[in-house]
């Protein structure tokens, strides 16, 4: 998108408010297609094909995994800046990145690594208070586990690509970031702030992707059926709709038109609504959105009611499905078992990982950078128990 026609609230390359280490600018590309470019050369970009969405990697190749899912979020996030004229190389740079910092395994692995280091004394290990939680976690990656460069850690993005990757951070984590970067990207979070444009729209954007595509998985699964997706209002209409307009669909071309139908409408909606938002506010440039109280870009009451009940069918039929959470178990005990030798026997860890923090994050650095088959095949190498079959 030509610069002419950015909305005057998109952010504008030349008004970035810069990296953490200066450098000079490139010849051919702006400071959004650079951050962009440098995600998607990134090794923890690359690992993101064997992590898990909801199925575990060996359970099937058409399931979605981290990489495919954060590939959607970036086409739905760039098709939505476009309507809004807000600035697509920012909205791809954060999409693409946003889940850098998950572990293996999904959820369950997050959960575990939080546990495990909650649970360790505290007067031993202060620090493991901390916790660990995926989306801090993924500036982590960007700001300083990706060791490309020769002169500094990370990979120097740029404050607008950084603000969008930390999506939620609690106040004292916040106070942390403050301290070590005043006016940095923890800064809104201690002042009740708003992200950019750019960065709300690929949390909606998340969202919609996610709750589509767990669908469209768990029915290919087998776990859910057409028939069971009716207990939810939303659903129950389009599917409706589709059958009275295609009454001869077979089920897999019905699971189709659903799918498409729950993005189109997802995406509508956060188009409609933002779009409506922004003319009520009246902002007239990216600081004005970020000191604007509350958040622009979201969905309509209506489409939020359905999303909210479609997320706790998904929570009760899906995500805790009886064969989801043996998986989960398995994944679990893999997971624990990892950090335990690794605390046991820090020289597991490679030595990159030991700079500048104390052992127990430097485990959980190590273990949330680990493929679902990685993190399998070391935990099997290491007890000689093997957990999946």
């Amino acid at each position: 998108m030509s610069d002419s026609v950015w909305a005057p609230y998109a952010c504008h390359p030349v008004d970035s408010k810069g990296r953490r280490y200066p450098e000079a600018d490139a010849p051919t590309r702006n400071h959004f297609q650079r951050d962009r470019d440098r995600v998607i050369h990134s090794s923890a970009f690359r690992r993101l094909v064997y992590k898990t969405q909801v199925f575990v990697n060996h359970e099937g190749d058409l399931f979605r995994t981290r990489l495919t899912h954060s590939l959607e979020v970036a086409q739905l996030a760039r098709s939505l800046a476009r309507s809004l004229r807000l600035n697509e190389d920012l909205v791809e740079a954060i999409a693409l990145a946003h889940d850098l910092g998950h572990t293996p395994f999904g959820h369950v692995g997050q959960r575990v690594l939080d546990d495990c280091l909650k649970a360790l004394p505290a007067a031993d290990f202060p620090n493991a208070a901390d916790g660990f939680e995926h989306n801090w976690q993924s500036l982590r990656v960007v700001d300083v586990l990706e060791q490309k460069y020769p002169h500094h850690d990370g990979l120097n993005l740029c404050f607008e690509t950084r603000e969008g990757i930390l999506k939620h951070c609690s106040s004292w984590r916040a106070q942390q970031l403050e301290a070590a970067e005043p006016q940095g990207v923890g800064l809104r979070f201690l002042v009740g702030q708003q992200p950019s444009l750019e960065a709300q729209l690929c949390n909606w954007a998340d969202q919609v992707a996610y709750n589509a595509h767990d669908v469209d998985d768990g029915v290919r699964s087998g776990l859910l059926t057409l028939k069971q997706l009716r207990a939810v209002p939303w659903l129950d209409s389009l599917l409706s709709q589709i059958d009275q307009q295609h009454p001869a669909l077979d089920d897999r071309r019905r699971l189709y038109a659903l799918t498409r139908q729950m993005l189109s409408e997802g995406v509508y909606d956060v188009l409609n609504t933002t779009q409506m938002n922004l003319e009520q506010a009246g902002v007239d440039s990216p600081d004005a959105v970020r000191r604007w109280p509350v958040a622009l870009v979201g969905f309509s009451s209506e489409m939020g009611k359905s999303m909210k009940h479609l997320k706790a069918f998904l929570f009760k039929n899906l995500y805790r499905h009886p064969q989801v959470v043996d998986t989960m178990a398995q994944a679990e005990e893999v997971m624990q078992g990892l950090f335990a030798r690794c605390m046991d026997a820090p020289e597991l860890v490679p030595q990159r990982f030991h700079a500048g923090v104390d052992l127990p994050r430097a485990v959980a650095d190590y273990l949330a950078g680990m493929t679902d088959r990685f993190a399998i095949q070391e935990h099997h190498r290491l007890t000689g128990r093997r957990v999946f079959d």
